[in-house]
């Protein structure tokens, strides 16, 4: 890559970047309204799959804090438990059987193999869950 060429790249890079930093900048939370902001914008970025090195650079540092402010303020995350561990916990807490967990997500099926760790999460998967149960998205990740 010639030098003018990566130049421009880290340009646009950095512009991406600063542009999120605009709408949300990037430092600790300290309370459940900016955890509920940081969680938005998770929100908007994690489902998107052409996301620039710059938002993905952002998208990293916001989970940091985010996941951060979780292992300060809540217990569950305390345990490092896995996102499987939180989602049989989730579906426990909320007395949900595999066919609720599976109208969240869209297939009964899918929730079985999931809940069996036979099947990972899926991005759709992981918004649909923490919109569900008003969670982080990064507690399931």
């Amino acid at each position: 890559m010639t030098r003018v060429a990566a130049h421009s790249r880290s340009r646009a890079v950095a512009a991406d970047y600063l542009k999120l930093v605009r709408q949300f900048p990037l430092r600790p939370l300290r309370s459940a309204r900016e955890y509920d902001e940081a969680a938005r914008m998770l929100d908007t970025l994690v489902l998107r799959n052409d996301l620039s090195p710059g938002e993905v650079d952002y998208l990293d540092a916001l989970t940091r804090f985010v996941e951060d402010y979780d292992d300060a303020q809540h217990p569950l995350s305390e345990l490092q438990a896995s996102p499987l561990d939180v989602l049989r916990h989730l579906v426990e807490q909320h007395e949900m059987t595999t066919t609720d967990l599976g109208r969240i997500i869209g297939s009964k099926g899918v929730a079985s193999e999931i809940l069996r760790g036979k099947r990972e999460l899926s991005k759709a998967h992981i918004k649909a869950l923490s919109a569900h149960f008003k969670v982080s998205p990064a507690v399931l990740f």
